[in-house]
């Protein structure tokens, strides 16, 4: 199964849920993902601990700002989140077994970068190392800089909301 089953304009989902259900979940979902979208700060320099991460990609996919939100079919709720961006390979935090990029940022983490030698300095997420290229690992601490928890937080109050007048009354 991909995630993509999931979303809402899939006929499985439509023909699951009712009408007025998939309407407001999908509402829900989409207030969550607004507020989680404009927290995030597209800046060079990085935002302080505590506060929402700050976005560097322009790329339209890999980024903090991919933000989706699907059904969840098993135990029938709404699922709203980054896309993983997931790097694994590099970024190896102990507790939590490897971490995606969302993960790090959200819930801070200490991590293992690996890094090339590139010139004079050292680069991280080298994708082609060269035999004989000095390799190097190294733990960094991230601080949290939590997003999606504080959006959620919110929009909490205004989640039931979304099924007002829903059944047509």
């Amino acid at each position: 199964m991909r995630m993509t089953d999931f979303f809402f304009d899939r006929n499985a989902i439509q023909d699951r849920l009712s009408k007025a259900n998939k309407k407001a979940l999908s509402k829900a979902g989409a207030f969550i993902q607004r507020r989680a979208r404009s927290s995030l700060r597209r800046r060079r320099t990085s935002s302080m601990p505590g506060q929402p991460p700050s976005v560097h990609s322009s790329h339209p996919a890999a980024t903090l700002k991919n933000i989706l939100f699907v059904y969840e079919p098993h135990r029938e709720t709404l699922v709203v989140g980054p896309v993983g961006l997931s790097q694994k390979s590099r970024l190896l935090g102990p507790e939590l077994g490897g971490a995606t990029v969302p993960q790090v940022h959200e819930f801070g983490a200490t991590v293992k970068l690996r890094e090339a030698r590139v010139g004079k300095g050292w680069r991280s997420g080298a994708r082609r190392v060269r035999p004989g290229q000095p390799v190097r690992v190294r733990s960094v601490a991230y601080a949290e800089r939590p997003f999606m928890g504080p959006a959620l937080d919110a929009e909490r109050e205004h989640i039931p909301d979304a099924w007002t007048g829903s059944l047509g009354g």
